[in-house]
């Protein structure tokens, strides 16, 4: 146990060096882009939604993270040799570093599931489902946010239809890559089948199937 502590305390300092850098990495992006970009997401509001689930289901919802920053760097920016050395570089150490945190979220997630009662867990899957709902709820806000901001640079007038196409293709994106890319790893699959039972496991994809249909 005190190994695990040790574990996740540094876990921990290195995922605080983590938000430190991208936030860096923001403010160097706005100071090149174009006035007018907003983030909407509301960190008070997130970290409430955090704060009131159950502990498996913010284990859960973190593997899934780690799991799905792994396929994009591998899926996305690994493979292309033509992006900025630097850009590539900053998301393969990331994705070293989380490739060794899912190994100890998913030991916790274990050991907090084997803690619980059956009635415990059942609740926990419902927990999980309203974090992925609150998850996809901030995709749709800042996918239509980033919308308006690439329509205010075309320099010509968008009709109401490519508008609407337009925005259907960036929420498609933004839920294939923040949500659907971890719900589909191997992995994640072979966890939270280890964990759940069939009726959660189909509660899970009843609630996941609008996400699912629009990709």
């Amino acid at each position: 146990d005190q190994c695990a502590f040790e574990g996740l305390v540094r876990f921990s300092n290195e995922e605080i060096k983590h938000q430190e850098l991208f936030r860096r990495i923001e403010s160097m992006l706005d100071a090149q882009m174009p006035p007018g970009y907003r983030m909407v997401a509301d960190p008070n509001a997130v970290a409430r939604a955090v704060l009131a689930a159950s502990t498996w289901a913010v284990l859960a919802l973190t593997c899934h993270i780690e799991l799905f920053v792994q396929a994009h760097y591998m899926q996305s920016i690994a493979p292309q040799e033509m992006l900025c050395p630097l850009f590539r570089d900053v998301f393969r150490f990331h994705w070293q570093d989380e490739c060794q945190h899912v190994v100890l979220d998913e030991l916790e997630w274990k050991r907090e599931h084997l803690r619980m009662s059956p009635l415990e867990r059942d609740r926990a899957v419902d927990d999980l489902i309203g974090l992925v709902g609150a998850v996809d709820g901030l995709l749709l806000a800042q996918s239509a946010a980033d919308t308006d901001y690439f329509i205010g640079l075309l320099g010509r007038p968008c009709d109401a239809m490519e508008r609407e196409r337009i925005g259907a293709v960036m929420r498609s994106a933004y839920r294939w890559q923040y949500l659907i890319t971890g719900v589909q790893h191997p992995h994640f699959g072979k966890l939270l089948a280890s964990m759940t039972t069939a009726a959660q496991r189909q509660r899970i994809q009843s609630a996941l199937a609008p996400i699912m249909a629009d990709a």
